[in-house]
This record gives structure tokens, C-alpha cells and sequence, in this order.
């Protein structure tokens, strides 16, 4: 497993949230949301800087299936601009599935109203697709997902 920080980005219509790793890359939590719109990329990447971190995961909403649409669109299209201009850090897509709906149930869980869940729900999503990608690189020795963008040897 590479050792270093990581971010993790659930692109949302209105927000994007963000998560991190410690720099063992063990455990993945909730860092901030940003509003999407004008300057979520420089804010991103001055995050990324901040942070110091090797690689940018962005999650790619897919349905049950494993088909793409709209959202899993956006989320591409957000991920290659992202790239752009976190280059030549590594940015891959992941699959986040359920990530959302998973971060709902943990807030409500803990006692959360539906109105205080709404700005946390994204960048708790975003530590599920974190936590995940994680759990998936010390298991198969590999990065998860898809290349994408700018970085050597990136995939389309």
C-alpha cells in the first residue's frame, strides 16, 4: 500500500464533499464541503496543496446495474477539469455506490435532523468512497477505479 494522504470528492449538484486520510492511508473522515459553482476547483486544489496529498479520488455515481448517467456524466466531466488542475497528481473515478444513502442512515443514526444532516451528509459520503477505496487497496495490493486526466500514463 502507498503511503501518503488522500482526498476523496463527492461532486454533488449544489456541493462537493471532501474527505482525508491519515498519512498511513488506514482511516478516511469527513473534511469540509465545499459549495459547487465558481472557484470549487481552486478551492479543491488548494486543498489538495494544504494537505499535501498524492492522490485525488473523485467517486463516480452509478446505478445498480453499474450503468451511467446524468449524475455518473457530471461527475466525469467535474473529475477531468479536476485533473487538470491537480496535475500531475493522480486522480482516479470510483465507484460510490450507496455512499450516499449510507452516509443518511449513519447521520440519522446518530441523531441527526434532516436539515442538520444536509451540509455533513457530502463530505460523510465522501469518507464511505474514501474509506472504501482504501479498504480495496489493502486488500488487492492495487489502486481502485479509473485513471483519469493528466497524470503519466493516465486512461480515458
Amino acid at each position: 500500500m502507498r503511503v501518503g494522504i488522500r482526498l476523496a470528492v463527492d461532486v454533488g449538484s449544489t456541493r462537493i464533499g471532501v474527505a482525508r486520510c491519515d498519512p498511513d492511508g488506514l482511516l478516511a473522515s469527513p473534511l469540509t464541503t465545499i459549495r459547487r459553482g465558481r472557484g470549487d476547483l481552486d478551492s479543491l486544489a488548494a486543498l489538495v496543496a494544504a494537505h499535501g496529498a498524492i492522490e485525488v479520488l473523485v467517486g463516480l455515481p452509478t446505478g445498480l446495474s453499474g450503468r451511467e448517467g446524468a449524475a455518473a456524466a457530471d461527475a466525469r466531466a467535474f473529475a477531468v477539469s479536476l485533473a487538470a488542475r491537480i496535475a500531475p497528481l493522480p486522480l482516479r473515478l470510483v465507484d460510490e455506490r450507496f455512499t450516499t444513502v449510507m452516509a443518511h442512515e449513519a447521520l440519522r443514526e446518530g441523531g441527526r435532523r434532516e436539515r442538520a444532516r444536509r451540509p455533513v451528509v457530502d463530505r460523510a459520503a465522501a469518507a464511505l468512497i474514501l474509506q472504501g477505496a482504501l479498504d480495496t487497496e489493502r486488500s488487492t495490493g492495487h489502486p481502485p477505479g479509473e485513471l483519469v486526466g493528466s497524470a503519466p500514463g493516465a486512461g480515458g
